[in-house]
């Protein structure tokens, strides 16, 4: 994959993944009155993957970055 095109994904990735954590936390522990125990079970299990997501797309972004011969910090 072209490092600009992986840049892009890493950064729409990180991106994604912090707007999801955000609605999970906010699902799960601020607005929780409203919801079944189903939904609160699930919002709280997808602070996992959206976590792990985050991560890989930080670690795509370190390796486009030094592809593209840019300081990795």
């Amino acid at each position: 994959m072209q490092p600009e095109k992986l840049l892009q994904l890493a950064h729409f990735g990180m991106l994604a993944s912090v707007v999801l954590t955000l609605g999970a936390v906010a699902l799960g522990y601020w607005f929780y009155q409203g919801l079944s125990l189903t939904l609160q079970i699930a919002a709280h299990f997808s602070l996992i993957p959206f976590a792990t997501v985050l991560k890989i797309s930080y670690i795509t972004r370190l390796v486009a970055l030094k592809q593209l011969g840019r300081p990795v910090n």
